[in-house]
């Protein structure tokens, strides 16, 4: 294992020794988010979902990116990139906003929900629910702007990663250096912070 692996995994590995304590509610989207300042490049340094497949795969995995626009009022284009041994994959997707909750979805295209949990608008949490029914996953997404994460906002990851029962997934992707899903473009946003204290 290199050392730009290593590095990842001792983080991941602190922030689980240190432990957390267990919350008694899901917690829930951001019903003040402001869109615009939120949308933009995203870079995602860790991922955990319970998906069909993924434990096997995510060893495999790496850096990914998230590109999000606001399209028109209650509507959101997400290009959503992973940059795997065989390059750069995206998919493209156009969201339509709940009439009562923060929550964006197209049922049509298997998202049940896409909602943020928690932003300061240079890292957040996105619980994304894919599928249908009985078959629907949950992945927890965390957003930063930058390629690398605080302790703090790790720590929130893994917290809500217990919280969601996705704890055994948890992964922090690994940094290419032909990294080539930053292709979606820059965008360096950074207004203030919005994110509930715990």
């Amino acid at each position: 294992m290199g050392r730009g692996r290593l590095l990842p995994m001792l983080a991941l590995a602190l922030v689980l020794a240190v432990g957390s304590q267990p919350q008694e509610q899901i917690p829930r989207e951001v019903h003040n988010l402001n869109w615009n300042k939120f949308a933009g490049f995203w870079y995602i340094p860790a991922i955990a979902s319970n998906a069909p497949g993924f434990l096997l795969s995510r060893d495999k995995r790496k850096l990914g990116a998230c590109m999000v626009r606001v399209h028109k009022t209650g509507q959101l284009k997400m290009v959503l990139a992973f940059n795997r041994s065989q390059g750069c994959q995206s998919h493209t997707l156009l969201l339509r906003k709940d009439r009562k909750k923060a929550v964006f979805r197209n049922t049509l295209k298997g998202v049940e929900g896409f909602r943020v949990l928690c932003t300061d608008y240079s890292s957040g949490l996105v619980h994304l629910r894919l599928g249908r029914a009985s078959r629907s996953s949950k992945t927890l997404l965390f957003f930063s702007r930058q390629t690398t994460s605080s302790f703090p906002s790790m720590k929130k990851f893994v917290d809500t990663c217990e919280m969601l029962e996705l704890s055994k997934s948890a992964t922090i992707l690994p940094k290419d250096g032909k990294y080539s899903c930053k292709a979606l473009g820059p965008g360096q946003q950074r207004p203030g912070p919005t994110c509930p204290s715990h």
